[in-house]
């Protein structure tokens, strides 16, 4: 019992510097990730959009890293934005 609280007390400590010193540098890190993932999913597959930026020659060459990700990313694209959106 006494193993489990010290385990338990370790634990959120690590919890509470992992907050207190990179969180928000993890966070950027994500958004970042995000958005070039996006910027490369419409690169690729710009022309379900209308708007070819890479010959379909290479498109197909790099369509099978782009299929998991094509549903949500279509989503994202065309889901409608309030400017309440910007602040988070």
């Amino acid at each position: 019992m006494v193993k489990d609280k010290f385990t338990e007390a370790k634990r959120a400590l690590k919890e509470m510097f992992y907050g207190m010193s990179s969180h928000i540098a993890v966070r950027q890190m994500m958004k970042t990730r995000m958005y070039l993932e996006h910027l490369f999913m419409l690169i690729t597959l710009g022309d379900m959009l209308g708007m070819p930026i890479l010959p379909p020659y290479y498109s197909l060459k790099l369509l099978p890293y782009a299929i998991p990700n094509i549903e949500t990313w279509k989503r994202r694209l065309f889901k409608e934005r309030d400017i309440t959106d910007m602040l988070y």
